[in-house]
Order: C-alpha cells, then sequence, then structure tokens
C-alpha cells in the first residue's frame, strides 16, 4: 500500500525582526535536551510571543511555531497558522495574509481535509495575485496540484504544476525547478507515463546535484525510487529510496518525510521478496507516523505489515495489523480496498484454524462488493463454510466418543460437574433476564423522552410558522411600503429560527444542528421571499459542521440579516450577483464565518444604525464575537467568536 505524498514545503515569505528573535536561537539550538527540542522551542516562542510589541514579530513567531510543530503534530501546527490567518486578518496586512492562507491550507491537505484546503489555496492566489508576488502563486499552485491528485484529477495536477514550472523558470529560482519537475514525473505516472515520467525525475535530480540543492535532493531521489518502482525496476528504486532516507536523517527534515520514504523503503524490499528488511522498514513507518499523528501513513504501516506477514506465514502476526487496517479504514468511510482488506483476514483466520471468524470477514466482504464477486470466490466461500462445519461435526463426534469410552470411570464427576454447570447456567440466565428487563425499560424511556422532545421543537416550529402567517397576512392589508418591508424582515428572522426547529424534530441529533445544509435551506428561504432565485446564487464553501441550538439561531439571524441587505441594496436594478458563505471551527473551539458577496459594495452594515445592525451587534456580542467590514469587489463581512468565553471555558 502507498502513501499519498506529503504537501511539501514551498517557499514563503518570511519577515525577520532579527534584534526581537535573536535569543530564540539560542534557546532552541544550545540550551534544549534533544528529546525535548520542539516541546521547549514552542514553549520558548510562545513566551516571547506574548511580550511581542508588534503585529509583525507575532506573525514571524507565529510562522516559525507553525513549521516546528509541523514535524510532529499536524493538528498543533493547524492551530498555529489559523491565530496567524486571524492575526494577519485583523491588522489588514496584504504581504502577510496569502502566506498564512497558504500555511493554513497546507495543514488542512496533510490532515486530508480537502475542501477546506483547496478554499484557503484559493484565497491564498488571490492574495499573491492581488500583490503580484509570482513565487507566491507558483507555491500555491503546487500545492493545488497536491490536492488535485488526491481527488484522482490528474489533468487539473498537470496544469497547476506546469503553471508553477513556467513561473519558477521565469524567475530562476532552482529549487523550485526540481520541484516542478518531480511533480510533473508524479503526475506522468498517474497517466502511466512511465519513460516521461523517468526523464523529468532525472531533470529534477540533474537541477539539484548541479545547484547544491540538499533539502530538494531528499524529493528528488524519493521522485526517482517511485519512478523506478513504477518501471518494476526494484533494485534501483531501492537505490534512491536509501539515499533519500540518509538526507531526510542528516537535515532532520521531521518524522513525516521519513515515514514516507520508510514505507517506500518497504514497498521495494517486498517487491524483491526480502520480506524479513520490509518489515523492519514498516515498522519504523508505523513508529514516525505514530509520533507525527500522520494518519495516513499510520494506515498505510498497518496494511502493509498485515500483508507482508501474510505473505511470508506469520498469520498470528499478520492478524493484529490487519484489524487495525480495517477499523480505520471503516472509521474513515474508505472502502477503496476494504474487500481486499476483508478477505486478506478472512484468509489469515482460515490458516489460523478459526473458520467461524473466517467465514465472518468472507461474508463481509461478499456484502460489501457482491455483484463484484466472482464465481471463484463463491467456491472459495463454500469450500471455507463446509470446512467449518466438518470440523464443528468432527469436535461433536469426537466429543461423543470420549464421553462414551470414559462414562463408567467418570459418571458421579461427570453429573457433579453437570449440576454445577446447570447451576450456573440458571445463574447466568436470571441475570440476562434481569439485565434484558432493564434494558428494555431504559430504551423505552429513552425513546419517549426523544419523542417528547421532536414533539416539543415540532410544536414550537408550528408555532413560528402561524407567527409568520400572521405577520404575511398583516402584510397584505398594509400599502406603505416601508412597513411591508419591515413586515417580510421580520417574518424571514421568524422563518430563520422555525427552520432551527424543523432541522432538530426531523433530525437524529437532537441536540446540534448540521450548520451547511441550514444555512442552504436559509438562503433559498431569503431569496424565495425576495424574488431572486433566478438571478443571486448563494454557495456554502464549507465542510459539514454541527454546532448546539444557542449558537445556530444567533448564527441564523446574522446570515439572514447580511442576506437580506445584500439583497435589498447589493444588487440594484435587477442586477444579477453571488454571495459566498464559510463558517469553520478551529482546533481551540472558537468559530470563524465570512459572508462575502460581488454587488455594488455600499453595505456599510457594521456601522450602521438600523434595527438590522443593531440586531447584528447584539447577536455578535452575545456569542462574545468580533466583526469587521470590507468593501473590496463587494461586501464581506468577517465574524470570530470564542465560544469557549461565551460558555465560561
Amino acid at each position: 500500500m502507498l502513501i499519498k505524498k506529503t504537501l511539501k514545503r514551498g517557499s514563503s515569505h518570511f519577515y525577520k525582526n532579527i534584534l526581537f528573535l535573536a535569543p530564540l536561537f539560542v534557546l532552541c539550538f544550545f540550551f534544549s535536551p534533544k528529546v525535548h527540542a520542539q516541546t521547549d522551542a514552542l514553549d520558548s516562542l510562545e513566551n516571547i510571543y506574548s511580550t511581542a510589541p508588534a503585529t509583525s514579530p507575532k506573525l514571524d513567531i507565529l510562522e516559525q511555531m507553525a513549521g516546528i510543530a509541523f514535524r510532529s503534530d499536524l493538528n498543533k501546527a493547524l492551530i498555529y497558522t489559523g491565530r496567524g490567518v486571524a492575526l494577519a486578518d485583523k491588522s489588514e496586512d496584504k504581504i502577510r495574509q496569502p502566506v498564512f492562507y497558504e500555511m493554513h491550507g497546507r495543514m488542512y491537505a496533510n490532515l486530508l481535509k480537502l475542501d477546506s484546503a483547496t478554499h484557503y489555496f484559493n484565497k491564498a492566489m488571490a492574495g499573491y495575485k492581488a500583490i503580484d508576488n509570482k513565487r507566491g502563486q507558483a507555491t500555491t499552485a503546487f500545492k493545488l496540484s497536491w490536492v488535485s491528485k488526491r481527488k484522482g484529477d490528474i489533468e487539473a495536477a498537470m496544469t497547476s504544476d506546469l503553471f508553477a514550472l513556467k513561473i519558477m523558470e521565469e524567475l530562476g529560482d532552482k529549487p523550485g525547478i526540481a520541484s516542478a519537475y518531480g511533480r510533473v514525473a508524479e503526475n506522468l505516472m498517474g497517466q502511466r507515463q512511465a519513460s516521461e515520467a523517468l526523464k523529468y525525475a532525472l531533470k529534477g535530480m540533474e537541477v539539484c546535484e548541479a545547484n547544491n540543492l540538499d533539502e530538494e535532493l531528499f524529493y528528488a531521489n524519493r521522485t526517482l525510487g517511485d519512478a523506478y518502482m513504477f518501471k518494476s525496476d526494484y533494485e534501483e528504486s531501492l537505490t534512491y529510496y536509501k539515499k533519500a532516507f540518509e538526507i531526510g536523517k542528516r537535515l532532520n527534515l521531521g518524522e513525516m518525510n521519513l515515514a514516507d520514504i520508510s514505507n517506500c523503503l518497504g514497498n521495494a524490499y517486498k517487491r524483491l521478496g526480502r520480506y524479513e528488511e520490509a518489515l523492519v522498514e514498516y515498522d519504523s513507518c508505523l513508529q514516525f507516523a505514530q509520533r507525527a499523528n500522520y494518519p495516513g501513513a499510520m494506515a498505510a504501516a498497518n496494511a502493509n505489515l498485515g500483508e507482508t506477514n501474510l505473505l511470508i506465514g506469520n498469520f498470528a502476526e499478520a492478524l493484529p495489523y490487519q484489524l487495525a487496517t480495517i477499523k480505520m479504514q471503516e472509521e474513515d468511510g474508505d472502502i477503496s480496498n476494504l474487500v481486499e482488506n476483508y478477505n486478506h483476514t478472512a484468509t489469515i483466520y482460515g490458516k489460523l484454524g478459526n473458520y467461524e471468524l473466517a467465514w465472518d470477514y468472507e461474508k463481509r466482504a461478499r456484502a460489501l462488493h457482491d455483484s463484484l464477486l466472482s464465481e471463484k470466490s463463491d467456491v472459495a466461500l463454500s469450500e471455507l463454510r463446509t470446512r467449518y462445519e466438518t470440523e464443528k461435526n468432527e469436535g461433536i463426534i469426537e466429543s461423543q466418543m470420549l464421553q462414551l469410552n470414559q462414562r463408567n470411570k467418570v459418571q458421579w464427576l461427570t453429573a457433579g460437574v453437570a449440576f454445577l454447570l446447570a447451576g450456573f447456567l440458571f445463574f447466568l440466565y436470571r441475570l440476562y433476564r434481569i439485565r434484558t428487563k432493564n434494558n428494555i425499560l431504559l430504551k423505552v424511556k429513552n425513546a419517549e423522552n426523544e419523542l417528547l422532545l421532536k414533539e416539543i421543537h415540532h410544536r414550537v416550529k408550528n408555532n413560528l410558522e402561524v407567527v409568520s402567517s400572521l405577520l404575511e397576512l398583516q402584510s397584505a392589508q398594509i400599502d406603505d411600503k416601508g412597513i411591508k418591508d419591515a413586515m417580510q424582515e421580520g417574518q424571514n428572522r421568524v422563518q430563520s429560527i422555525g427552520i432551527v426547529h424543523q432541522k432538530l424534530y426531523m433530525g437524529k441529533n437532537l441536540g446540534a444542528i448540521e450548520m451547511k445544509d441550514y444555512f442552504l435551506n436559509l438562503s433559498e428561504s431569503i431569496l424565495d421571499s425576495f424574488g431572486a432565485d433566478d438571478r443571486v446564487t448563494v454557495e456554502c464553501v464549507m465542510e459539514q459542521l454541527d454546532v448546539d441550538i444557542d449558537t445556530a439561531v444567533p448564527l441564523g439571524l446574522i446570515v439572514n440579516e447580511l442576506l437580506t441587505n445584500t439583497l435589498k441594496y447589493g444588487f440594484p436594478d435587477g442586477r444579477k450577483g453571488h454571495v459566498r458563505i464559510h463558517l469553520e471551527k478551529d482546533m481551540e473551539g472558537s468559530l470563524y464565518m465570512e459572508v462575502a458577496d460581488n454587488g455594488i459594495g455600499k453595505s456599510e452594515i457594521t456601522k450602521g444604525t438600523g434595527f438590522g445592525s443593531q440586531l447584528i451587534s447584539l447577536l455578535t456580542r452575545q456569542l462574545s464575537g468580533s466583526m469587521r467590514e470590507e468593501i473590496v469587489n463587494g461586501t464581506k463581512v468577517f465574524f470570530q467568536f470564542n465560544l469557549k468565553k461565551q460558555y465560561g471555558g
């Protein structure tokens, strides 16, 4: 099993406040014990950050902290880049904003949250183009290519990499050119063009060696190893993987890179039939990945350890790795090769003589891909089932013969054991009946409570619909346009709350609302009320996110006010337009929301004195939040809500 490569570091913009950061390097390199070096460095940086006199050095420190954490803990690195994004946005630093967008997207990408990664990479690309930063555009294109490869779109990946290669050649950036050659080679392997892939991999190596590019030489050797592996030249691929590993250790390129290259070494050894050496490398990969909290490498290492032990007949050793792989795939909903892993596990159980579990995993495989099972697989299933049933019957016959031969000698002992066993079974039966009865009563009670709570939400939703209908009837009797608009806005506010209660009684989770679906339903309702659904589109660029009702209602009212304001003033005279809503939650529990449109840009809602503006300000304070407005090519309103502060955290 292969690992999708980690997203490689690209060139990024660094501001250096030399006098302010000088003590940091002394702490990191001379006084920290090696085993605690990264933790000590982060603690030292956090202390320096708290006393930093201005925004620019704070951003420098956050960039350093993210780089250190990236080598060992992706989730911690995501927190630091998120703080950098918030600080750069707050200071409106146009130079640093795209840098932190790019870094934040990189962390999301390596955590396999591809939609969020794409969102921030697109923001970074737009920011770099606005300030004409060519190198930033190229490094962001590299990262967009990586996401495209993960999604299986090789053509889009190739387009992005060639765009980046052209820029790097114009800039004369040798590391960038070497990296681009390697990425193009990867794309060509994805298109099964082995000879062309090897050609570009060798060109990347030539650039690295001619310009003494040590770090890029690591990636060039790995790419060459991949290319020779693709051509089935396993000895040659092993040579280049070994060189890459040596460089990675010497330059301390981080445990994620070492996990990747250890997995590559294991693959080469496995193809060469050198299974014991492959097991050593896969075990190293697993240890590196566990220390770095790197899920992709952990899954690959477990799968490869299971497969290799299976190949050499170490069935007992193969089983826990295979089960760990299946667990990770089932938890992640990854069924790409789950049938294969079910079949491997069935084979292992069969070899271990546990035909009942072997039969169970074969049934799982057939249930998952029943339409793809061949006649040969059906025969194997039948044979396995027959072996299980035969062994079971043989065991019964043998047990009966043994009882007949020894009946006269141990009759009294058998009777005593039978009596004790009967008493024990009776006790277990009574205990089972009591527990079953209690469980049934508990389930009934829980079902009644759930039904009652759903009925409450249903009635609240119906009552709100009655209020909305009364407002609509009253509005029909009014001729004054100002009053009529106010009645319509009130009706929309009531509907935004009603949709929350509708989601609660219709959904499976009575304690939380899935916000992406909620925003889509809310926007459809508002567009319909204004008759604008044929000229204005609303897009929710966000992952699925559940929040509690006390947070969902204020967020819904805020979005309602912003959409209403946009439809009234942002697209005059029947003008067509587009509105984008983005909501995300960081690792520390804070929510970030952005509502943007491409209208005429005259909102100023955050500074307004009307009821809608006051309502937004009140709801923002209720969620312990802050907001700011930006009017460039339309209107963008940004919010940050500190939920931990709201609930006393």
